[in-house]
């Protein structure tokens, strides 16, 4: 497994760093985000749909009681929020699916929640709280079209 290992100082790397891998993702990317409560999983998730062209005028939020955003941008991005999910069918009224196995990119927030179903060709981000603002993203690249991407990708802040 392909990993990189990226420090982020403050709040406006953190930004730079997630507008630079909304700028890198491709049609069919799904992007998993861990860490805790206030890790910074959203704002990571803001920062990407911004490099991904969503409109700065709309406001990407988390969408913990609706389970999945969407947003137009250079290509549809879902942003799925699982942490109020109680069991894996409540999914089944949503267009998951069409999320994590579509045209467009999907990021998850909450991974974990989907069990099974979490596919396995994706890119997850483990984050770290190292500081008030400071913030360690750990980048592990599943299945190998993500294990070859991942090494040539030149984003700021690398170790």
């Amino acid at each position: 497994m392909e990993q990189l290992i990226v420090e982020a100082r403050t709040e406006e790397s953190t930004r730079q760093l997630g507008f630079a891998l909304g700028r890198l993702l491709e049609g069919g990317d799904i992007v998993t985000l861990w860490g805790g409560l206030g890790a910074g999983k959203t704002f990571l998730a803001r920062a990407m749909a911004r490099g991904l062209e969503v409109d700065p005028r709309i406001p990407v939020t988390s969408p913990t009681f609706t389970f999945i955003n969407e947003y137009e941008g250079r290509l549809h991005l879902y942003h799925l929020d699982l942490y109020r999910l109680e069991d894996p069918d409540e999914l089944e009224t949503l267009p998951w699916r069409e999320a994590l196995y579509g045209d467009g990119v999907a990021v998850v927030e909450w991974p974990e929640k989907l069990g099974e179903s979490l596919p396995g060709e994706r890119l997850d981000v483990r984050i770290e709280i190292t500081g008030p603002q400071s913030r360690r993203f750990i980048l592990e690249a599943h299945g190998s079209k993500h294990e070859k991407r991942l090494r040539s990708w030149n984003l700021p802040f690398k170790k």
